[in-house]
């Protein structure tokens, strides 16, 4: 009889299922753990429209709270974490190399000029730097430095609409993720094309990241290959998981 090799692969759609029940059920509080006394733990499904409901309600109090003019802490070059984590929700190798000669930012939705940005155009903006904590939602963080251009003066360079209600961002690694138009208008809020960690390093995010240090790491997306923007909600590769999709750090 031929043995079948088990992997990881094989419990993957459980392993999330577990995964977005405890992430959601971390911020839920005492009064609507209380209300979940009347489902046993069968009954997912009613587990889980409670859990998302109070998710939904946890986006729009983090969303009334932001302060879009209030900045995160920033940091000495001494303070720098060395070596800065790798973090993506595959291992290191996989982590895609990107040929920045032939890059091209592809922009769609609510924008003017939809044409693509290739790295040396996008170096022509003016360029800032920050370094700022990245903070986890597996509970550790890290200290860097990032350098690029503002999204905010991207977003008005290109002619996006600043009304609407999303900035959404699709990556080479198959990874998405979207934020809010305050948030994506926030100072510190920035296209990343310098990065964390030594020369010709690329698996940070090479050649375009989104650094957003009001929130949480998973919001800051890698690799990123388009970004578009849209009054319909776009949710991400872990917000549709269960993932809080405001989190502001």
């Amino acid at each position: 009889m031929k043995t079948r090799k088990i992997s990881l692969q094989d419990f993957r759609p459980q392993l999330a299922r577990v995964e977005r029940r405890l992430f959601l059920k971390q911020s839920l509080s005492l009064g609507a753990l209380t209300m979940l006394s009347g489902c046993t733990l069968k009954d997912e499904d009613a587990v889980d429209r409670l859990l998302f409901a109070m998710s939904r309600f946890n986006d729009r109090v983090q969303a009334a709270l932001f302060d879009p003019e209030k900045l995160a802490p920033t940091y000495s070059e001494a303070e720098i974490t060395q070596p800065f984590p790798f973090n993506a929700f595959y291992e290191e190798p996989l982590a895609p190399v990107i040929d920045g000669d032939h890059y091209r930012l592809q922009l769609s939705g609510l924008i003017e000029n939809k044409s693509p940005w290739s790295l040396r155009e996008l170096r022509e903006l003016p360029q800032v730097s920050q370094i700022t904590r990245q903070v986890c939602v597996e509970g550790w963080s890290a200290i860097g430095k990032w350098g690029g251009v503002p999204l905010r003066t991207f977003l008005e360079r290109v002619g996006a609409d600043l009304t609407a209600r999303y900035v959404g961002f699709r990556c080479a690694d198959n990874y998405s993720t979207s934020i809010d138009m305050p948030s994506a208008l926030h100072a510190q809020t920035l296209l990343a094309l310098d990065f964390p960690g030594s020369q010709g390093e690329t698996k940070y995010g090479f050649p375009v990241k989104i650094r957003i240090p009001t929130k949480l790491g998973f919001k800051n997306p890698k690799f990123v290959t388009e970004i578009f923007v849209t009054n319909d909600y776009p949710g991400g590769y872990w917000e549709d998981k269960g993932y809080n999709w405001f989190s502001g750090s």
